[in-house]
Parts: structure tokens; sequence; C-alpha cells
């Protein structure tokens, strides 16, 4: 009998674990009006971002971590590095001009979000 209790309580952990890690989905926000809110607090969010091929949208960043790391945030493949101060709006326009998916990172690369041209 105790076996059967402890092989039933592994095979719960082990699903519980499964679903914390491998089992979450972050949302994907698409664009409203052509502009995006992103807060940044511990990271972007949101983190996932979906946007229109060659249509100018513009990235409205709010930081209100003062995580040092947070200060900056790159997106490479736009060729954008932009300094983020505390509290205050700063817009980024882009327009891309081919599908997939694109990075957004600190200016120290620990927190990710993603650009997603449809």
């Amino acid at each position: 009998m105790e076996k059967l209790v402890i092989t039933s309580l592994g095979l719960v952990m082990v699903g519980f674990i499964y679903w914390f890690f491998f089992g979450k989905r972050e949302e994907v926000v698409g664009t409203e009006n052509g502009k995006i809110h992103i807060l940044v607090d511990g990271g972007y969010k949101p983190g996932n971002i979906k946007v229109k091929k060659n249509i100018e949208t513009e990235l409205v960043f709010k930081r209100t971590d003062q995580n040092s790391c947070l200060e900056e945030v790159v997106i490479p493949d736009f060729k954008i590095s932009q300094y983020l101060p505390m509290n205050e709006p700063v817009s980024i326009k882009i327009t891309p001009k081919n599908k997939g998916e694109y990075d957004i990172h600190c200016g120290m690369n620990m927190f990710h979000g993603k650009i997603i041209v449809e």
C-alpha cells in the first residue's frame, strides 16, 4: 500500500513539474491602432508582440523597475538600442519588412521579449 501511495504522489509531482515548466504559454498581444504599450517591470509585459509586415508600429516602453539591467532596451535586428528612464514613456517606431520573429532584450541580455511579424 505504501508503494502505491508513494508511486502515485511521484506521478502527480512529475505531472505538476511538466505543467509548470513546459505547459505555460505566453500570451501574444497584437497592435491596437498601430501602437503597443509595454511595461518594463521584471521583464517586458507583454513579452510577445504581434505586428504586421510593412506597417509602422509604435512601441511605447515605460520602465517602472529600478533594475539597472532594464535601463536599456535592445532590438538588434532593427539596430535599436534605447535608454529607458524611470517612469517615462519612450516611443520606438519600427516598420518590419520581413515576416519572422525578432528578439527584444535588455542591455545585459538577461530579460527577453519577442516581436512576431506576420
